[in-house]
């Protein structure tokens, strides 16, 4: 690891005293990694008994578990079946300590790549709504990723900035998490390249951004509603100092105590009832958490901006915009289906006979495909609660009307992209528990059959004499009893389905 700043070092002597020769020998020692289990598809418990890794649990969070280094978990099917998200483990701490339930409206802020948000949404179970922002466009592809692994389908992904979140959602969320670019003191061990990048200076140009953005994202809680405040950085202006900003310019705010868990420890001064995890005193790299609470009574107005450095004040909605299933982070964005004035003839005509379903966009023709889609594969959705844009169907999570001028990447689950006489399903949709509790075909194969590795590499499957016997047409493939993805089954094979984007190099 390169040398520390001495300017960081003289720092944290000043705020450790004596426990400052443990912290700077914390850095010696090897990185602890985690895994925190989806709770919407399998229980810690279970996971457990099943897992082929060496795990012990996280004191701080139910979901999580330390694992080997030397265990492969990233390349093991269960984490391509969206069982488990890699994290590391004081990171888990903010959407733990978030109370959560379903039904709840919740905000992510800052949510981008996903390891916080994907845990409101299995605390979410699927009811209520998750809002998970990010203002960078190539990180929000990565958010939106993680969210289909995770089978989360209440979500409505959006790349705004937080000034025009707050102008449209005021005193709307039961629950924020605002987890906020930092410093990243606490990666220093992770990361060589922040190291390097870091001076004296960022610290405070870090929490002049945080304090806009906690006094945006105050103003979007609802009266009696909780917020959790977050950094991986050690420094006070980051942490204590924009809690007191908030506290001293949005009254209706109050500091509220974390109940305590192994590991913690208090924040510093007056601010004693937030939490610090140092790594020189749990097995992780640091962090910071504030718990607030908004007074159950006037509502706080917005008056600010946000002066990030590549924002923009042009909006679109790109609801429409046709999206390539299983995109990488960075790869181009999506384009308009284009269509013919034949076609739009058509289905005008369609759709003023009658042949559509109230409010879903559907033509007659697209509702027969999607009818037999849905009876072969045994999977219950009420055509009236889908959409339909350039062929791309959907299942909303939020009203148009509830979300106007917001882009977006996602809102709900993306379904599948109906073409000409047939309907082809999603990924999104495989790793749902849309199929996960329907009686969907599918190929249940143990987790080291190598027939699985080469699924994953988009290889076709090759049947065993035993399995010939199974249906053709749309299959899910399964890890055990837990989906990666689609196949088509026809002679003895299974054609391979699973996006290219997704797909494994080895």
């Amino acid at each position: 690891m390169n040398r520390l700043p001495e300017a960081f070092l003289e720092r944290m002597r000043g705020i450790l005293g004596e426990e400052y020769p443990a912290f700077v020998q914390s850095y010696e020692q090897p990185r602890k990694n985690g895994l925190r289990v989806n709770t919407l598809k399998i229980d810690p418990e279970r996971f457990e008994k099943i897992a082929p890794f060496r795990l012990s649990r996280i004191p701080w969070t139910e979901e999580g578990f330390f694992v080997d280094p030397e265990d492969a978990v990233s390349r093991h099917p269960y984490y391509d079946a969206g069982l488990y998200y890699l994290q590391e483990p004081s990171a888990m701490t903010p959407a733990a300590v978030l109370d959560v339930r379903p039904g709840m409206k919740v905000l992510d802020l800052c949510a981008a790549p996903g390891g916080k948000a994907t845990a409101l949404g299995a605390k979410l179970k699927g009811e209520g709504l998750l809002i998970a922002n990010d203002i960078s466009a190539s990180r929000c592809r990565a958010l939106l990723r993680n969210i289909e692994l995770a089978g989360i389908t209440n979500a409505y992904v959006t790349n705004e900035v937080p000034s025009r979140l707050a102008e449209r959602f005021p005193e709307t969320f039961d629950r924020v998490l605002l987890d906020a670019p930092c410093s990243g003191e606490g990666m220093f061990r992770k990361e060589e390249a922040v190291i390097r990048a870091w001076t004296p200076e960022k610290n405070a140009q870090c929490a002049q951004i945080q304090k806009d953005l906690i006094i945006a994202a105050a103003s979007m809680l609802r009266p009696g509603g909780q917020m959790v405040y977050s950094t991986c950085t050690f420094s006070e202006l980051e942490n204590e100092e924009v809690i007191r900003h908030l506290l001293e310019n949005v009254p209706e705010m109050h500091l509220c105590r974390i109940p305590y868990r192994e590991g913690f420890a208090c924040g510093r001064g007056e601010m004693s009832a937030c939490v610090r995890l140092w790594p020189h005193k749990i097995a992780g790299e640091g962090h910071f958490i504030a718990l607030l609470e908004k007074e159950d009574r006037a509502v706080c107005s917005v008056g600010y901006s946000i002066g990030y450095k590549g924002g923009t004040d042009t909006f679109r909605d790109v609801s429409s915009d046709k999206e390539e299933e299983g995109f990488t982070p960075g790869r181009s964005g999506t384009g308009k289906k284009k269509r013919t004035e034949k076609a739009r003839k058509k289905r005008r005509a369609e759709i003023s006979s009658g042949g559509s379903a109230p409010g879903s966009g559907m033509s007659r023709e697209e509702r027969m495909i999607l009818e037999k889609f849905l009876s072969e594969t045994g999977i219950a959705l009420p055509l009236e609660s889908l959409e339909v844009r350039s062929g791309q169907v959907y299942r909303s999570a939020v009203s148009a009307e509830e979300v106007g001028g917001i882009r977006f990447l996602r809102n709900g689950i993306y379904l599948g992209e109906l073409k000409k006489n047939r309907f082809e399903p999603s990924q999104s949709l495989a790793l749902s528990d849309l199929c996960a509790g329907a009686d969907v075909p599918r190929i249940s194969l143990a987790p080291e059959d190598p027939r699985l590795a080469g699924y994953l590499r988009g290889e076709p499957l090759l049947l065993e004499p035993e399995e010939t016997g199974i249906s053709s047409g749309w299959i899910l493939v399964c890890a055990d009893r837990y989906p990666l993805g689609w196949g088509k089954a026809a002679d003895g094979q299974i054609k391979n389905k699973y996006p290219a984007g997704w797909r494994k190099s080895s």
